[in-house]
């Protein structure tokens, strides 16, 4: 047996943080009361920790199989580890996509060894190109864990709809990268003032904004469970706002990542091609009107969109630098210090975003401190400094590189076994 004792207990399903223990066997709570008698017990003292379910992210980019380069499965799982998440769902736009069983197959063996939790989605259109689905009942069948093409927007409206006509029958998600090509001179930097400064076109809003509309759209439609990917437009968090008053089938889900609740289109100027990604940091008005949908439930959850890359990818021109920050391992930082200390949210609404909420929407069994659930938990101090002067992950393409940031990580328990210890 295992058991925590004393610690700040953030069940996402409580009202409040109440200081307890956990008590943990083979594996599964067992329960969440002040224990006693620890004789015969290894136990762990999480005084002045919080402990509270381990984070899920379901947008993760572990570059494997393609590209090792950036990332594999086993440092990706690492960095995963070491920013307290025990699950996170892979995207499939690697090399050879995910499209077929095969290639799956592949990804779930490797991942098989791991410590924590690694699920794989499947493309929703064969290589991504938007003009054929793939056999979405196989790739279900072989464990899937969703489909989406992130990394492209599928253009074709019909196609789009046949999709999630066939997601709503087969009960599972579609998640949509949603960037309109029509609407974008330079992708990775927003279209304005900055874009300006710097020489370049620019991907302008709108991208995002007609996509959301139209997904939207076919997503009350089909009945349909959709997540919308990355917001970045204060118009788009609107549009959602907007269209859950209309979901009577509670399908219309989105995620918001740490990149744009913390960081604007200035950021762009001072780190240049480490603060560029898919879709744009935009304007300190789009930055809280996440913020407001983060806070309001508009936004369900919270994802990392974790894409790394070389630092000699990253050292090219802007226009020739590929688009992607990682963010497993900075996300609870962010949250605490962007979202927790100025008041917005709560700690306890902050980890519902990162773990109850994103497991619900996917459908895991995980993000809960429910007795008999898995014992997947991560320990942190909210308050105590973490100084990134170094990344787990293969790559190091953050602007957050160097920077000391509240919130830190000391212990990820997988199914009752430590994963990442602060100490070793």
């Amino acid at each position: 047996m295992l058991i925590i004792k004393n610690a700040s207990v953030a069940d996402p399903e409580a009202s409040e943080i109440k200081k307890t223990d956990i008590s943990i066997e083979n594996g599964r709570i067992l329960s969440i009361v002040d224990i006693s008698d620890t004789e015969n017990a290894d136990v762990i003292d999480a005084d002045g920790l919080i402990a509270a379910p381990g984070f899920v992210d379901v947008h993760t980019h572990f570059r494997d199989p393609g590209f090792p380069d950036k990332e594999t499965i086993h440092t990706g799982a690492l960095a995963a580890a070491a920013g307290g998440y025990t699950t996170v769902v892979c995207m499939a736009n690697t090399s050879p996509a995910v499209d077929n069983e095969d290639t799956l197959k592949y990804v779930q063996n490797e991942a098989s060894r791991e410590l924590i939790h690694v699920l794989q989605t499947s493309t929703v259109t064969k290589g991504r190109k938007g003009s054929e689905l793939v056999d979405m009942p196989a790739m279900l069948k072989a464990g899937a864990a969703g489909f989406t093409d992130d990394g492209s927007p599928i253009l074709d409206a019909e196609l789009t709809r046949s999709a999630m006509k066939k997601a709503a029958e087969l009960n599972t998600i579609l998640s949509f990268h949603e960037e309109d090509p029509a609407y974008i001179k330079q992708s990775g930097v927003n279209s304005g003032k900055v874009a300006e400064s710097l020489g370049l076109g620019g991907a302008d809003r709108m991208a995002e904004i007609v996509m959301v509309k139209r997904d939207l759209a076919m997503a009350l439609e089909t009945g349909c469970k959709i997540d919308i990917q990355h917001l970045s437009a204060a118009e788009s968090v609107e549009l959602i706002r907007n269209a859950k008053k209309q979901d009577a089938k509670n399908c219309i889900h989105c995620e918001a990542t740490p990149n744009h609740f913390s960081l604007t289109e200035e950021t762009v100027k001072k780190y240049g091609t480490l603060a560029k990604i898919n879709p744009p940091l935009r304007t300190e008005a789009d930055r809280q009107a996440i913020i407001k949908g983060l806070a309001d439930g508009t936004i369900d959850m919270i994802a990392t969109d974790h894409a790394p890359h070389t630092s000699a990818e990253k050292d090219r021109d802007f226009a020739k630098a590929p688009s992607g920050i990682i963010g497993l391992e900075t996300a609870l930082s962010l949250g605490i210090k962007n979202l927790v200390e100025p008041g917005h949210i709560s700690m306890l609404q902050l980890i519902r975003l990162m773990s109850y909420n994103p497991a619900k929407v996917y459908g895991l069994n995980a993000g809960t401190l429910a007795k008999g659930a898995p014992a997947d938990i991560v320990l942190f101090s909210a308050d105590e400094a973490h100084h990134y002067e170094k990344f787990r992950s293969r790559s190091c393409n953050s602007p957050l590189l160097g920077s000391t940031l509240p919130g830190t990580v000391h212990m990820t328990i997988v199914s009752g076994n430590i994963v990442y210890s602060k100490e070793l």
